[in-house]
């Protein structure tokens, strides 16, 4: 078995790792470490959680005690997809290399420009940055990379997914010719190579595992659910609380609200949960990671975000509460556990519509994968699940329309009580009988339109202009009076201003 002392780097470094209690390298570290130390370029291909950040972090320590760095000029660049992924290799570098004195910037969305345009001037010998933020930089003057010496591209596959290509594309375009590229995936897509082809000289391919495999220490397991929400988180609470072994765990998403209305349930049920996803300010997602590392959270709910090289040692299961889109995805996601050589649990929650995505992951890693406790044929159909939705549909109808008959109801009431009181006042003052008759005749609002709909229209239309009364005529019928109100008799001598005629009126006019 080689240890690193055979691998050729320095004294100080060999140190530093002895320290962080390392002994032995793993087996892409073994192989790509003396082609990086000698200057060749890698081509690196290995599944997730195989120890890559180091393969290529400990190289680059050994190779940079000679030199120092001038002000805004780089000496090496790694360009990371993620910020979580960035700040975790700026972690690497300070746990190994705490015997040197090297100056390592951070350049990440969410922080502040003014902080790292401080540590640009300085002068940084590793410069750790997205794509994104790098050329912000850049385009702002900040920023020269014609003294990059090495390049290293980690998790090449997650930037093809992210879009990030073109922005690597330019940024290579912008390096010197001669520096070293250190080139990192799980997965090699025919656009990955293609890049590869364009930007590597000669690399060495050093491949330590079939592309897009699985860890043979991760035990596998499907789980049949119905096809609900609320379905799938009451099936996931009941495996949580199944596994007497269970640590930690992550639980992926494949959709950001999905992450934060599951995490609000797992909270609600008593459970210790954290959410982390793209939405979250830098600092919410760092602090949430931090809590889980420390096993201040038991649980983290992540979308694929938290898939892609994070190194969370300890985390002992990892539950996709959606099957993944991408058949990539799933290896990375189930790389969360099962880390160095321990041992993990992966589970996966199965719907009758997502097994499209669950046949693609079978086909990509080349296994079948076993069910627990029965695969969906013991899961009840969806048609009786619709026909249940189609009762509780015609349940919530019923009552609806049970609530606007007593809507009528209470509406007609009024009424009922009016033509009820018209009936004591006329038994109690017959000689009224004419006054009562009129007050008989108040009707209801809806006995009013029904009439009026039943009623044909003439040509003209009903209450056409020629049948409307004018303001006049209604003044003439309904027997207006300065003080007297509305009188209904028709008898009635209409009567006209009085001694109440305005002065104006009785201004002579000129013939």
């Amino acid at each position: 078995m080689t240890s690193f002392s055979e691998l050729g780097l320095s004294a100080k470094v060999q140190s530093a790792v002895e320290s962080a209690g390392y002994t032995e390298p793993t087996p892409i570290q073994a192989e790509a470490i003396p082609h990086a130390l000698e200057r060749r370029d890698v081509l690196g291909i290995a599944q997730t959680g195989t120890g890559k950040t180091a393969s290529f972090v400990l190289p680059m320590l050994t190779l940079l005690e000679k030199g120092r760095a001038r002000a805004r000029m780089p000496r090496t660049l790694i360009i990371e997809p993620t910020r979580e992924l960035a700040a975790q290799v700026e972690e690497s570098f300070t746990k190994y290399g705490s015997n040197h004195k090297l100056n390592v910037a951070l350049l990440i969305g969410g922080m502040s420009f003014d902080e790292q345009d401080r540590k640009l001037d300085r002068g940084c010998d590793v410069l750790i940055a997205t794509p994104g933020r790098l050329l912000d930089h850049f385009e702002r003057g900040k920023l020269l990379l014609t003294g990059v010496e090495i390049l290293v591209i980690d998790e090449a596959d997650r930037m093809l997914d992210m879009g990030f290509i073109p922005d690597i594309e330019r940024i290579c375009k912008l390096l010197p010719f001669t520096r070293q590229t250190l080139f990192f995936s799980a997965t090699m897509p025919p656009e990955i190579t293609k890049l590869t082809e364009q930007f590597l000289q000669n690399p060495v391919r050093v491949e330590v595992a079939k592309p897009a495999s699985a860890a043979l220490t991760v035990q596998q397991r499907l789980v049949a659910s119905k096809p609900k929400d609320y379905d799938k988180r009451s099936r996931l609470r009941d495996l949580l609380r199944q596994q007497s072994d269970l640590t930690n765990a992550i639980i992926f998403c494949n959709r950001k609200r999905d992450v934060s209305t599951l995490f609000r349930s797992l909270e609600k049920h008593g459970f210790s949960a954290g959410a982390l996803h793209g939405d979250m300010d830098q600092r919410a997602r760092m602090m949430m990671l931090h809590n889980f590392r420390e096993n201040k959270l038991q649980l983290l709910v992540a979308s694929d975000v938290a898939a892609r090289g994070l190194d969370i040692p300890a985390v002992s299961h990892v539950f996709n509460f959606d099957v993944p889109i991408h058949a990539e995805d799933y290896v990375h996601r189930i790389g969360r556990t099962g880390r160095a050589g321990r041992s993990g649990k992966a589970f996966t929650l199965v719907t009758q519509s997502e097994t499209k995505h669950l046949e693609a992951i079978k086909k990509m890693i080349g296994t079948d994968i076993e069910w627990l406790d029965g695969d969906l044929s013991s899961i009840v159909t969806s048609d009786e699940d619709d026909d249940g939705d189609t009762r509780r549909s015609r349940s919530r109808s019923s009552s609806r329309g049970t609530r606007s008959r007593s809507r009528r109801k209470e509406s007609a009431e009024p009424v009922e009580r009016v033509e009820e009181a018209v009936d004591e006042v006329v038994a109690a003052c017959p000689e009224s009988t004419d006054t009562v008759e009129e007050a008989s005749e108040v009707e209801s609002p809806s006995k009013t339109r029904r009439e009026s709909r039943s009623q044909p229209r003439s040509r003209s239309g009903a209450g056409s202009r020629s049948q409307r009364p004018t303001a006049s005529s209604r003044g003439r019928n309904e027997g207006y009076s300065g003080n007297s109100g509305r009188d209904n008799r028709d008898d009635h001598t209409p009567v006209g201003f009085g001694d109440d005629i305005p002065a104006f009126m009785l201004i002579a006019t000129g013939t």
